[in-house]
């Protein structure tokens, strides 16, 4: 793994200045508009945090890359970043293709510290929406 590699299994806590960033990271697709929920939640975010850059970035098929947009951050000073990956399971991309990613980033930004958070199929609030979103739905039609 990438040196300054940290795992955590919350967001909970406050990123104070510009020093620190986010990135949502998700895989991407040829379609542009597949990216429009992830925007918004990018947005969401940044609204809440406006003293924070929050990025998206993509695996494949979009723009920008992640090393394009840490090479970004990095050059407005960021000196590290919280990674949360929009992937609802730990398949080969987060397992193998993301720390071979976070290894290749921290040859080029070495100072440049990672707090990786758990995909979003491992939280289990959002879990909890979804279910309860599915089971709304249900009863919306049969009751």
């Amino acid at each position: 793994m990438a040196q300054g590699f940290l795992y955590s299994n919350s967001l909970n806590y406050r990123m104070a200045s510009t020093d620190h960033a986010l990135i949502f990271f998700a895989h991407g697709a040829r379609d542009p508009q597949w990216a429009a929920p992830f925007d918004q939640i990018r947005g969401r975010v940044a609204a809440a945090l406006p003293e924070v850059p929050v990025r998206l970035a993509f695996l494949e098929l979009m723009q920008p890359s992640l090393a394009a947009a840490v090479d970004a951050l990095a050059a407005q000073g960021v000196e590290r970043v919280t990674l949360v990956p929009l992937f609802l399971a730990q398949g080969g991309h987060l397992k193998e293709d993301l720390p071979a990613l976070l290894e290749a980033i921290g040859q080029q930004h070495p100072a440049l510290r990672f707090r990786l958070t758990p995909p979003i199929g491992e939280v289990e609030t959002i879990l909890a929406a979804i279910a309860d979103w599915a089971e709304s739905e249900y009863r919306a039609v049969f009751g």
